[in-house]
């Protein structure tokens, strides 16, 4: 991506502007429909039928990028408003950082970044280019001045990303991946790849490096880039994310047979867009924002990406507007990220049930969200239908139109699976409910400590079951945690207690607080996790360091009873 699109920056380069890129490649049409707009009369659309045990991708978060470099480093305001999750704030759950060019330029987005993984965001790290010193030019058709790797510097190179990783790990970031290139087909003013290059990098090189490995990051999702990694059995091992761009793309080439066929245990990432211009104070510009909303429907639907990150966080045209506000487009982001949290899985739904309206669902535990955008300009009479689940209840529910952002609204009733809404003209609405009835909650899950209920122990029936589950790579592993209560009657307010083997240390964590941070470590639950429904699940996790040691711990205690490990 280049620097800006919104006007000159203090110490930015200008290079070739994308929107004329777009152009040549054809980029979908800002304001085209799906079909034809309903008039002024509202609708009633068909019934879209949620199918909770339908599941489909992980979600891992939805974020964008801060580079301190360009355009100035975010506030410490800012930053709880981008990855806060009450009311007013964006949610979001993922961080984008570039990797410095220089030992010297590796602290300039720590602070940010150090904040967000306070806040339980996942960062990941991008290159534009490698050390001065490893890189050689070379004539690419009329551009004499091209950048290049040189092989003799791939050693050195997966080093200086070693080096970038070490350094943030040592500063509190653990990094979740780092990518080999950003855009290396789109290199005009940074370092071009061919997939032959890339290749051979991730075989011979990728695997010394100390954290997961994204690639390939074409600028515009274009599958000649990925396929031969795909294809290379070598290259692949070497690979945990599949990252893409989405500019320009078209929504018919969104879907990825070749990754399903052959990416079993690997991720696929949306790592960076603007949609659908990055025209000066676009950010709130109406109804064009709701083109971001069906963006990133299409982007979970079509693409089956688990993640979706914007370019800039905080910009005229982006999520955030200078005045660290949100906009409307980051009103988009938001209906999805407030909700839909890392470890969501996304269900079946009826995707397109009227013209112009868009539905996807997810499920956390027992919790389910539906996000549904109306793009027409008469309201939509939508029934949705819940199937494989028994769900009867409140739903909490949240709207975005021309006059309401992300505005919460009054709790309507879910009867034996069905809701009935309206959907008004020209909106998006993020709607909360739980699939046992129980009353689901108010605010999305927040990001920081809340005080613990008072603890009851489980009652009749066995005992809690555990189920662990480790990611290792190098020094470092994510451990995700489900929790299920086996016994006849809710447990509220709970601790998990368990003992990390030596050499392991927690680093951070989701949905509950660890203490101490190694040796004998107690998990305990937030304020939205604190019952547990008799057979219900729910999912914990950390992040954590360690000397080497990938053994699991070996025995779980829930309320001081002893838990079955599966």
């Amino acid at each position: 991506m280049t620097q800006d699109q919104n006007g000159p920056v203090s110490g930015e380069r200008r290079t070739l502007s994308r929107r004329t890129v777009l152009t040549t490649v054809g980029a979908v049409p800002v304001a085209a429909a799906a079909g034809t707009l309903l008039g002024a009369t509202g609708a009633s659309a068909a019934p879209a039928t949620i199918n909770v045990s339908a599941q489909r991708q992980t979600i891992k978060g939805y974020g964008a990028m801060a580079h301190a470099a360009w355009i100035g480093d975010l506030t410490a305001s800012q930053r709880e408003t981008a990855f806060g999750t009450g009311e007013g704030r964006l949610g979001f759950s993922i961080l984008r950082i570039p990797v410095g060019e220089s030992s010297a330029d590796f602290g300039r987005d720590l602070a940010t970044a150090k904040r967000a993984v306070e806040l339980g965001v996942t960062v990941f790290a991008s290159p534009w280019n490698p050390p001065a010193s490893m890189i050689e030019t070379f004539t690419r058709g009329s551009q004499t001045n091209a950048k290049r790797l040189r092989y003799s510097s791939y050693a050195a190179y997966a080093q200086h990303l070693n080096d970038f990783t070490t350094y943030m790990r040592n500063n509190g970031v653990p990094l979740y991946s780092i990518s080999v290139q950003n855009e290396p087909d789109y290199a005009h003013d940074w370092t071009w790849w061919t997939t032959t290059e890339m290749v051979r990098f991730l075989k011979e090189n990728a695997g010394s490096i100390s954290t997961r490995v994204m690639a390939p990051e074409s600028f515009q999702y274009i599958k000649s880039m990925s396929d031969p990694i795909l294809n290379d059995a070598a290259a692949l091992a070497n690979v945990d994310i599949i990252g893409a761009h989405l500019y320009g793309t078209s929504y018919s080439n969104f879907p990825y047979p070749l990754f399903k066929q052959k990416g079993a245990g690997k991720e696929l990432w949306m790592t960076e867009v603007y949609y659908p211009n990055s025209n000066t104070n676009s950010g709130d510009a109406w109804p064009e924002a709701l083109d971001v909303g069906e963006h990133i429907h299409r982007a979970m639907v079509d693409a089956e990406f688990q993640a979706y990150v914007w370019w800039y966080l905080r910009r005229s045209y982006g999520p955030m507007r200078e005045d660290g506000q949100i906009s409307k487009r980051g009103a988009m982001m938001a209906h999805f990220a407030r909700f839909v949290r890392p470890g969501y899985t996304r269900i079946d739904a009826t995707a397109n049930p009227a013209s112009n309206v868009y539905v996807s669902a997810y499920r956390g535990g027992d919790t389910v969200v539906i996000v549904a955008v109306n793009k027409n300009t008469s309201s939509v009479s939508q029934q949705f239908t819940l199937s494989g689940a028994t769900a009867s209840g409140s739903v909490s529910n949240w709207l975005t139109d021309a006059s309401r952002t992300v505005a919460p609204q009054n709790a309507l009733t879910m009867s034996n699976g069905s809701l009935t809404v309206t959907l008004p003209a020209r909106s998006i609405m993020t709607f909360v409910t739980s699939v046992n009835g129980t009353t689901p909650p108010t605010t999305p899950p927040p990001t920081t400590p809340t005080p613990t209920p008072t603890v009851t122990p489980p009652a009749g029936g066995t005992g809690p079951r555990v189920a662990y589950t480790m990611n290792s790579w190098g020094t470092g592993f994510t451990a995700s945690i489900d929790i299920t209560n086996t016994g006849t009657s809710a447990i509220n307010g709970w601790t998990l207690a368990f003992t990390l083997p030596s050499g392991q240390s927690i680093t951070s964590g989701w949905n509950a607080t660890f203490s101490p941070s190694s040796g004998q470590v107690s998990a305990r639950n937030v304020d939205y996790n604190a019952a547990i429904a008799p057979g219900a699940t729910i999912n914990i996790g950390f992040q954590a360091t360690t000397s080497g040691s990938t053994a699991k711990p070996t025995a779980f205690t829930l309320n001081g009873v002893a838990c079955t490990v599966v």
